[in-house]
């Protein structure tokens, strides 16, 4: 049997009960486990004591996880309020230059939620937040409910560019995706390029336009679906089959 590829996944460091924890989110390791056929392994959030080049030389892919937390305004040049809170600055310190090193060497990337949104920071773009504030917006946020299903529940469609890489994954020239963001992108970072949009623009998906492989970020949330949704399925397939090219170019 093919031995499955190793995922990288972002974890926020959180303090619980008066303990620091490293940790994720369930659906994400599900996603690439029963989505992507990787196996998870999670990066605690340690900053410069990593060694980003040789972790990344032992991987086949790295998932950028959703997260309550937001990335500090400080670093995409904005004075923070409390609009931008919560923060997690030990995943600042570990996510965006995880970014740009798997992006240089040509590891398999996909962004979700906060990730996305870090994908933007790392690469020089900038956010906004409290967008359903914003003249002619839709309100993002999830619903006001402690049923998790309804709160990721499909909700409304996106635009997709048809001969961008999303658009010849899925097949589609628009698709209907959970929403559960009050941030969204800004300023685009040079390197990225728009790949879905909102029926109110709000940009909902890039790509790294000069990466050696796979290299995307979406807004929305394919891991809580992935498994009964066909686009959330096709997303992570299209993951997991750039991890199993480097796998076997690892060796």
């Amino acid at each position: 049997m093919t031995a499955r590829p190793l995922v990288l996944l972002s974890a926020d460091y959180k303090v619980i009960d008066g303990l620091a924890w490293h940790m994720t989110p369930a659906p994400y390791i599900e996603g690439v486990l029963h989505g992507a056929g990787a196996m998870p392994v999670l990066l605690p959030a340690l900053g410069g004591a990593l060694d980003l080049d040789a972790i990344l030389a032992r991987m086949d892919g790295v998932l950028l996880t959703g997260s309550r937390s937001n990335v500090h305004p400080s670093l995409y040049g904005e004075e923070p309020t409390l609009g931008h809170e919560p923060y997690d600055p030990a995943r600042d310190a570990t996510t965006l230059p995880l970014i740009r090193r798997a992006i240089d060497l040509g590891v398999p990337l996909l962004a979700i939620c906060r990730g996305y949104q870090e994908l933007n920071v790392a690469l020089g773009g900038s956010l906004h937040t409290e967008i359903q504030t914003f003249e002619g917006r839709m309100d993002h946020r999830a619903p006001d409910t402690s049923d998790w299903d309804a709160r990721f529940a499909i909700r409304h469609p996106v635009h997709i560019v048809r001969d961008g890489c999303i658009g010849k994954i899925l097949d589609a020239d628009s698709v209907d995706v959970n929403s559960l963001h009050r941030q969204g992108l800004a300023r685009l970072a040079d390197r990225l390029a728009i790949e879905a949009t909102a029926p109110d623009g709000t940009i909902e998906a890039v790509r790294v336009v000069d990466a050696k492989a796979f290299a995307v970020g979406v807004q929305w949330h394919p891991e809580y679906w992935v498994r009964t949704d066909g686009p959330s399925a096709k997303l992570f397939a299209a993951f997991g089959a750039a991890m199993h090219e480097r796998a076997a170019a690892r060796g």
